[in-house]
C-alpha cells in the first residue's frame, strides 16, 4: 500500500516510527508527506523513513533525488500522487471539521482509502463520509478518534459482535482525569491544571478538555458509529470540571466515592432515541471507571449477553495513536487480502 500523510506532527511521526520498525506484517510505504508548517515531499517510489524522521521539523531538508516533488499542498497531495491510502492526521477542529473534512471527501472522490485520527470529520459528518466511502468502494478507518490506540470501536464492532450494546459510558479525556487525580491529592483546580500543562497533557487554552468538548466529540462518534445515531455536538448535554472544588473532592472521598468526567451514550425508551451526556459524576470506588487514574482512558459497554464489559488503556500519545493507524491499515489489508488473518 502506498501511503500519504496529511500532517506530520506527533501522531504522523509516531506512525512513521512504527512503520520503520517493521514486525507488523504490512507491505506499505510512505510516498508523500504534507504538513501545513513543515512543507511537503513526494516520491512515487516511496520516501526513506529514516531520512524522513531526521528532517521531521523541516521537510524542505529532505535531500533531492530524481523524481522527488516538493511544494504540493494537501489537496494536491491527495489528488496528484500515486498514494492509494490517505492518512489524515492534521489538527482537529470540532466546529467545522476543516480542513480535514475536505481532505477526506477528496480522498474518497479520488477512489482512495482514508484513515483518520482527527475527530472533527467523524464527529461532524460521519453519515456523509461513510456513504461517500461506500459509493466509491473505499475503506474509512477512524479507530484512533475515540481512545487513541486502545481499540474501543473495534472491540464493540468485532469482539462484541452478537451482543446488543444498550449503553456506553467512559472516561474519554485523559487531561481532565489527570487534573481530577491531582485534586484528589490535595491540589486546587488551578494548580492541577498548571501541572497538567507542564506535563504536556493540557494545552495553553485548556477549554476543549476541561469544558468537555473533546469528550463530547468522541461521544458523538460513539453514538453515530456504534448506535446508529444522528447526533451533533449540540445534542450532547455537556458540563466540564471547572466548577469542581477541593471541597467537592473531599466530600466524595469521605463517602468512599470519586469524581470522574463521564461520557455516556444510551438508547432511551424503546431504543429509537439516543441520549448523550458529558458531566462530572461521583462514582463508587467499586465502579471499574473509578479506579482509572492519571491520563488513562476507559469505556464500559453495557450488553445483553455479557453484562458490563470494561476496556482500559491509553487515550493519547505519539506511538499509541500511531498504533491506531496501523490497526486500521491491517484491517484494510485483510479486507483486500494483502495479509493473513
Amino acid at each position: 500500500m502506498r501511503l500519504a500523510l496529511i500532517g506530520f506532527g506527533t501522531v504522523g511521526q509516531g506512525f512513521t516510527d512504527i512503520l520503520r520498525a517493521g514486525d507488523h506484517g504490512l507491505d506499505a510505504k510512505i510516498v508523500a508527506v504534507c504538513d501545513l508548517l513543515k512543507g511537503s515531499v513526494y516520491h512515487p517510489d516511496g520516501l526513506d523513513l529514516t531520512t524522513l524522521m531526521s528532517v521531521s521539523r523541516d521537510l524542505g531538508k529532505y535531500p533531492d533525488r530524481e523524481g522527488l516533488v516538493r511544494g504540493l499542498d494537501a489537496l494536491a497531495t491527495i489528488t496528484q500522487t500515486n498514494a492509494d491510502v490517505i492518512i489524515e492526521v492534521s489538527f482537529t477542529d470540532l466546529k467545522t471539521g476543516e480542513p480535514a473534512l475536505s481532505h477526506v471527501r477528496a480522498a474518497f472522490e479520488e477512489g482512495k482509502h482514508a484513515i483518520i485520527t482527527n475527530k472533527g470529520p467523524v464527529a461532524l459528518a460521519y453519515a456523509e463520509l461513510s456513504a461517500l466511502a461506500q459509493q466509491h468502494r473505499c475503506y474509512f478507518g477512524y479507530e484512533g478518534t475515540v481512545m487513541s490506540g486502545t481499540p474501543s470501536l473495534r472491540m464493540a464492532r468485532f469482539a462484541l459482535a452478537g451482543c446488543t450494546i444498550f449503553a456506553a459510558r467512559g472516561i474519554l479525556n485523559g487531561t481532565t482525569n489527570f487534573i481530577l487525580a491531582q485534586m484528589e491529592s490535595g491540589a486546587s483546580y488551578a494548580d492541577a491544571l498548571a501541572e497538567a500543562q507542564r506535563a504536556g497533557y493540557a494545552e495553553a487554552d485548556p477549554s476543549g478538555d476541561v469544558e468537555g468538548f473533546d469528550a463530547a466529540g468522541k461521544l458523538v462518534i460513539l453514538a453515530n458509529t456504534l448506535f446508529g445515531g444522528k447526533l451533533g455536538m449540540d445534542d450532547v448535554d455537556r458540563t466540564g470540571i471547572t466548577a469542581l472544588t477541593p471541597a467537592d473532592i473531599q466530600t466524595a472521598q469521605a463517602a468512599g466515592e470519586r469524581w470522574k468526567l463521564i461520557a455516556t451514550v444510551k438508547r432511551d425508551g424503546d431504543g429509537d432515541q439516543i441520549k448523550a451526556s458529558v458531566k462530572p459524576e461521583r462514582l463508587p470506588i467499586s465502579d471499574p471507571l473509578a479506579s482509572v487514574g492519571g491520563a488513562t482512558n476507559a469505556i464500559t459497554y453495557e450488553t445483553d449477553m455479557l453484562g458490563a464489559v470494561t476496556l482500559i488503556g491509553p487515550g493519547a500519545g505519539r506511538r499509541e495513536t500511531g498504533f491506531a493507524i496501523l490497526s486500521d491499515l491491517l484491517e484494510l489489508a485483510r479486507e483486500k487480502g494483502l495479509v493473513g488473518e
